[in-house]
């Protein structure tokens, strides 16, 4: 398999092409489906406004039944799967994944800086989940019993790793990431993302030198991480 695989399109016919056990890991951020919960854009005089809306993909609804025959097939005996969801999802993924694999857990992101909750009638929204499943036997670097937690902080992500055009909604930022890469996969293992976006998890997986298999639907974005990935090699060489 090749060091940097990048494809635009359904990543459902897409991963019919990738061979039968040829996966280390799945590192993936798909729709979470919370377009229906949003109760619309926040204005401000004094700031940018907080933008609440989803972006028209989330409003497809994602089953996670659909990708348990897939993910099976490509993942490695010793592989593993972490997916980013949110709570209306948790379930779902439980309920399609956890008789398939030995073992189903979760880990929680720890945003320290979400947007503030102005109108303050609620909790932040500074949480979120990432479900793992894997099979005895599977990849795992521990660390230390401190940096071993299911809990992981990290800011949003801002400054010069946020794309500013296309501005995607859920950009994760890379030092998350390559916290899940490091622990889940070996040098030169390869990282399968099938709902790419900009393509951050595929920087952190080049970054720690793992070969990148990247699928996404929206051209845009596609373009976005093959600019992305292009350059960061460029910087390496």
């Amino acid at each position: 398999m090749k060091a940097l695989d990048l494809k635009n399109g359904d990543c459902k016919e897409l991963i019919k092409k990738i061979p039968d056990k040829s996966v280390d890991l799945i590192l993936t951020d798909p729709p979470y489906n919370i377009a229906r919960y949003s109760t619309g854009n926040i204005k401000f005089d004094w700031r940018s406004d907080i933008n609440n809306d989803i972006a028209e993909w989330d409003e497809v609804p994602l089953k996670p039944a659909d990708f348990v025959e897939s993910f099976k097939r490509v993942l490695k005996p010793t592989g593993n799967a972490f997916v980013f969801t949110s709570y209306n999802m948790v379930g779902e993924w439980h309920k399609a994944f956890d008789d398939e694999f030995d073992t189903f857990q979760f880990m929680a992101w720890h945003k320290t800086n979400p947007v503030p909750n102005f109108m303050k009638t609620s909790f932040l929204n500074s949480v979120e989940l990432i479900v793992c499943f894997w099979n005895k036997g599977h990849t795992w670097n521990f660390i230390n019993q401190a940096k071993m937690h299911n809990f992981i902080e990290s800011s949003i992500c801002g400054g010069g790793e946020r794309l500013k055009d296309p501005k995607h909604p859920a950009q994760k930022p890379v030092k998350v990431l390559e916290h899940i890469v490091k622990i889940a996969s070996n040098d030169g293992d390869v990282v399968f993302d099938p709902f790419m976006g900009v393509g951050s998890t595929g920087v952190a997986a080049r970054g720690l030198n793992r070969r990148f298999v990247g699928f996404e639907l929206d051209f845009e974005y596609f373009q976005a991480a093959k600019k992305r990935l292009s350059e960061q090699l460029i910087k390496v060489v």
